[in-house]
């Protein structure tokens, strides 16, 4: 591959560390270590015009990269003035191949070397060069399978070498994330950024949430504007307790006056009136303040760990739809010269702030509410795009907020229900949420963290649910998704309410004492048909033990040498009751489902979850194998 100039085919020696056979030690071998790759990243540029990689990628590399690392060194000349390396006389693939491989391994050795450095040592230019490449290598990495998965694997674990979630503003440029705080969307989807990753602030990438250098090539003016809201806390004193608040950081998010409106008041004065709501409802207000503005005391004592969730919050950034990045879990916030920029103002949190991200806020690096009045907007879903009821509902944070208020609000003061709770885990609405989310089309977090429908059946078995119980729990979960704002309309509140519903009737079942609920059921997912199946599809916990459990005709399993086919051998593997309790997804009697879903379905038989009910004989798992092996002959 050549862009036009000889003088790229001389190669130097090979990148080694400082300290190494290839360059001096300390202070000077580390600057030695940023002029090679300063050197490289030229060589990049280069090789990323040569083989017309994308406009962003390019730009990162120029904007975010190369000219970051291109400062004077001790002689005040250019450190990239040298003969670099690009790939060679090449084309098509294999020059692409080239390039991406020189990405990846000068992403690598840069990781590496901010890695080392550690928190105390932060080169500005390099956080940025780093946070650019991983970002390249998203945008750009074509490579699957094992090579793919060992990149990855490789610039991970250079990265994970420094530790502890930081962000970094980065003076006219991106927002730095790195430290593996956990970065989702606004439906509470993770998004995936890799491990270091520069997160837009200027409001005009065309990769949101990803940077794509406009700040940088265009010139971002992230100075605060002097005309912001002054910095000054005012005190608003209740029956029970008092509120504080300082408008000067607040992002007017709105939670607070749509939540509880009898007690925030939008556009009037006084703001706030401790003494219209309860004292529960108002500490549940402030703790779900995004930006930090609000806090609470008791008796005149503020409860500053109270509102900061008593430091239990895992790291996270969440991209809201259309807003800021609101951040969660005392994750660290530092300029360009390390300055710690949490808690600047009055009575603000270091365990919770937010971030602006259309580029307007009057209090940067902080939100004040501009994307609203600006009307910045994310890029929004094509129309012939149906939403899931998942996304429809608003995400995790939505049925969090919903289950929260059903077991915070109305599960305490309920005769039937509070006996019932009273011994519940402390993460409990949050577990229900991410089954809720699950089911209803979501991220698969239930299966992932506490193991599925199993693990949901286990926390049911002997628990004797009464019927009066199991409709209390419908009509005040009901209650709590109106009280918490999920969507109102019809065929919402239909899908909605036709799985609680169902759902509440097999948790009713599957807590008798009588009760044979099938162990290995799969997660249920529902959709705006719903997914419960016709009348009699699933197995009831309570049928008797003899139902259904005749084959479809008479079993014979095929013997040495004889050819297997679906008709003789493999439908009479199926009984009825197997057979309805996955009509849901296929029909185990009919051929065209079965040879389509084979090898899921060997790979269930052979782990002993399906059938539900308990696991084959280990003849019939190798008379399907068999069947499989054969080509799934008719």
């Amino acid at each position: 591959m050549s862009n036009g100039n000889d003088q790229h085919r001389a190669a130097g020696p090979p990148h080694e560390p400082a300290g190494g056979d290839g360059g001096p030690a300390g202070e000077e071998g580390r600057a030695y270590d940023i002029a090679a790759l300063a050197r490289e990243s030229a060589a990049l540029t280069l090789a990323a015009e040569a083989v017309h990689w994308p406009r962003t990628v390019r730009s990162l590399l120029e904007w975010g990269v190369a000219k970051p690392l291109r400062a004077p060194g001790g002689d005040g000349r250019d450190r990239t003035r040298t003969t670099v390396t690009v790939p060679g006389d090449k084309t098509g693939d294999e020059a692409r191949d080239e390039a991406e491989a020189l990405l990846w391994g000068v992403a690598e050795r840069a990781t590496a070397l901010w890695a080392a450095a550690g928190q105390d040592g932060d080169d500005l230019a390099l956080t940025l060069a780093v946070a650019c490449l991983h970002t390249c290598c998203r945008l750009l990495s074509s490579a699957s399978g094992v090579a793919g998965a060992e990149r990855r694997e490789r610039l991970a674990a250079a990265a994970a070498a420094r530790t502890g979630a930081t962000l970094t503003v980065v003076p006219g440029g991106p927002l730095v994330a790195a430290g593996a705080p956990d970065l989702t969307d606004h439906l509470g989807c993770p998004v995936d950024a890799g491990p270091v990753a520069a997160l837009c602030r200027c409001g005009r990438s065309a990769d949101k949430p990803g940077c794509d250098a406009s700040c940088l090539r265009d010139g971002f003016d992230d100075a605060k504007d002097p005309r912001r809201v002054p910095d000054r806390r005012d005190t608003y004193v209740g029956q029970q307790v008092t509120v504080l608040d300082n408008r000067g950081i607040c992002q007017h998010s709105g939670l607070c006056t749509d939540r509880l409106a009898t007690v925030f008041h939008a556009g009037s004065e006084p703001f706030v009136t401790p003494s219209g709501g309860r004292m529960d409802e108002i500490i549940r207000a402030v703790r779900d303040c995004p930006s930090g503005a609000l806090a609470y005391a008791v008796d005149a004592v503020e409860a500053r760990d109270q509102v900061d969730w008593g430091g239990t919050r895992p790291p996270a950034v969440q991209v809201t739809q259309d807003g800021p990045y609101r951040v969660t879990g005392s994750v660290a916030l530092t300029d360009g010269a390390g300055t710690d920029l949490r808690g600047g103002s009055q009575g603000s949190s270091t365990e919770h702030y937010a971030l602006c991200r259309c580029g307007h806020s009057q209090n940067k690096p902080f939100c004040s509410g501009m994307h609203w009045r600006i009307g910045f907007r994310d890029p929004i879903r094509a129309d012939d795009e149906t939403p899931s009821i998942f996304e429809w509902a608003g995400g995790l944070p939505a049925l969090t907020r919903m289950t929260r208020i059903f077991y915070e609000r109305h599960v305490p003061g309920d005769d039937l229900l509070a006996p019932l709770f009273a011994t519940m885990s402390a993460d409990h609405p949050e577990r229900v949420a991410k089954w809720l989310s699950e089911v209803f089309g979501g991220p698969s977090y239930y299966s992932g963290q506490y193991g599925g429908y199993s693990h949901m059946l286990s926390q049911h078995r002997g628990r004797c649910l009464t019927e009066e119980q199991r409709a209390r729990w419908v009509e005040l979960l009901t209650r709590s998704a109106r009280d918490a704002g999920l969507p109102n309309d019809p065929e919402f509140r239909a899908a909605f309410g036709a799985y609680i519903e169902w759902g509440s009737r097999l948790a009713f079942e599957n807590s008798q004492t009588h009760a044979r609920p099938p162990e290995h059921m799969p997660m249920p997912h529902w959709d705006w048909r719903t997914a419960a199946g016709p009348p009699g599809s699933r197995i009831s916990a309570l049928a008797p033990a003899t139902e259904d459990d005749a084959p479809a005709v008479p079993l014979q399993l095929p013997a040495p040498g004889t050819p297997v086919s679906f008709g003789a051998h493999i439908k009479p593997l199926f009984r009825e009751r197997d057979r309805r309790s996955m009509l849901f997804a296929f029909d185990l009697w009919t051929y065209t489902d079965v040879r389509d879903h084979a090898p899921a379905i060997l790979t269930r038989l052979r782990a002993g979850t399906m059938p539900c009910d308990g696991a084959w004989p280990a003849d019939h798992i190798a008379a399907f194998a068999r069947w499989v092996d054969e080509g799934t002959p008719e």
